[in-house]
């Protein structure tokens, strides 16, 4: 147990507030409250549901990292809903003497939210979604492995997890494991330090699945490649499962072994596509019908003529609405939608301008426009600042010098090299390009 719970707690919400700006800070981070800590969990109460979700859908895993990065500890983040707590509070109170069943133990990072039964099915993720019931039905001998890809937010985490919750539920005695390659390649990068190795071995090597999402984020990464290499094979051998997701094809998934790419390739690979806007307008209701949310049609039918592919963008709007319309006791319409929106939206009848790019890019590092116009050199200013240049020359028509003058009066060469490093950051780091990636869409749509 940490000896000063608070002062830990207050040192996270420091961290938080400074990568996401001190307004979202304020509107979704600052009503969280510190319920417990100790050296392996962290549990947290929150206001309701609605937080959480948009909290997951837009900053995923940030309370987790900042969690860690202060108390140098792999703590596993618990949120529990403030009326939920309270009445477990009651029935613990009430059944002290009567011995609860063990709950179903769930592989850290599988939330128990991704299901089948929450997947709305359309002809953009049709056969990815049979393929992954088939894999769940029969692991190990359906497609071995399963590969998912599909850009940001079309619901691949979802499928993949949903997989792993079928087989927990109906074939308990199967050992799962769901995880991130960026936590995939820490464990790697940790055991390397300490002299574990066996250990990560004997934990990967004797499973019944293995689920590991994102996988392109092991390029560039040779010790990672190396061990998932050898993982890869001795749970092939064995036939056990193996499901791996990305954003893109084995092929097209830089700076990773070419043997790695044939191992990827050696199952089914499915692909997810685009929704429909009809398909989007079943997702908001079905995501409406599971929160108890009342979105009118022409809520639903206007959010998905303005997002463009991203379901999870898709449900953080709604879950914007439904958190304003909880917290302000009024209705959600669509004057509403579009007033709470606004920022959300552009006015695709009005042109990209600078102002707008460095707004956005300044939004999503926490740091003041003012500041990335300025001389100064920071890291933390020089990064945005040459994102934020990248994506004024892809996205207007302005001129490189015309681009410099709005950054505080820089020349274009200035402009011409900050392009340049963005451009060869992004080719070697997965991390970034799908920052800058993700800005972009932002700010187009």
């Amino acid at each position: 147990m940490f000896k000063n719970m608070e002062k830990t707690w207050n040192k996270c919400c420091q961290l938080i507030e400074k990568k996401v700006g001190e307004s979202t800070y304020n509107l979704w981070f600052k009503s969280i409250k510190l319920y417990s800590l100790d050296e392996e969990k962290a549990v947290l109460i929150i206001p309701n549901r609605f937080y959480l979700e948009w909290i997951d859908n837009n900053y995923p895993g940030i309370i987790e990292k900042s969690i860690r990065e202060i108390t140098q500890s792999e703590i596993q983040v618990i949120f529990e809903l403030e009326k939920e707590l309270i009445l477990k509070r009651s029935n613990n109170l009430q059944s002290s003497n009567v011995q609860s069943p063990k709950p179903m133990d769930r592989p850290s990072y599988l939330s128990p939210r991704y299901t089948f039964e929450q997947f709305v099915i359309g002809p953009s993720n049709q056969f990815a979604h049979a393929a992954a019931r088939a894999v769940s039905e029969s692991p190990g001998k359906a497609y071995n492995p399963l590969f998912i890809y599909g850009d940001v937010g079309l619901g691949k985490t979802h499928m993949v997890s949903a997989i792993g919750n079928r087989i927990i539920e109906t074939k308990p005695n199967l050992s799962v494991i769901f995880v991130q390659s960026e936590q995939f390649t820490n464990e790697v990068v940790t055991a390397i330090r300490h002299e574990k190795m066996s250990e990560f071995k004997a934990k990967y090597r004797n499973i019944d699945v293995l689920m590991i999402d994102d996988v392109q984020f092991i390029a560039n990464k040779t010790q990672t490649q190396e061990e998932f290499f050898h993982t890869f094979n001795a749970l092939y051998e064995m036939q056990k499962q193996i499901v791996i997701s990305s954003d893109r094809p084995p092929k097209e998934i830089g700076a990773i072994t070419d043997r790695l790419k044939s191992r990827f390739t050696m199952g089914l690979i499915a692909d997810i596509q685009p929704p429909s806007e009809e398909l989007k307008v079943a997702i908001l209701h079905k995501k409406a019908a599971v929160e108890n949310i009342k979105l009118p049609d022409d809520v639903a039918f206007y959010l998905a003529s303005r997002i463009r592919s991203n379901i999870r963008e898709l449900e953080g709007c709604l879950i914007k609405l439904a958190a304003h319309s909880t917290l302000i006791g009024s209705p959600i319409n669509l004057d509403m939608s579009k007033q709470i929106l606004k920022d959300v939206f552009y006015d695709d009848d009005k042109p990209i301008t600078i102002d707008f790019i460095q707004k956005k890019v300044c939004e999503v590092f926490g740091v003041k426009i003012q500041d990335i116009k300025a001389k100064k050199r920071t890291k933390e200013l020089t990064v945005p600042r040459q994102v934020a240049m990248f994506l004024s020359k892809r996205l207007t028509d302005c001129s490189l010098s015309d681009i410099g003058k709005a950054f505080g009066g820089k020349d274009h060469a200035t402009v011409i090299y900050a392009c340049k490093k963005v451009e060869e950051r992004a080719e070697g780091d997965e991390s970034f390009n799908r920052i800058v990636e993700q800005l972009s869409d932002k700010i187009k749509y």
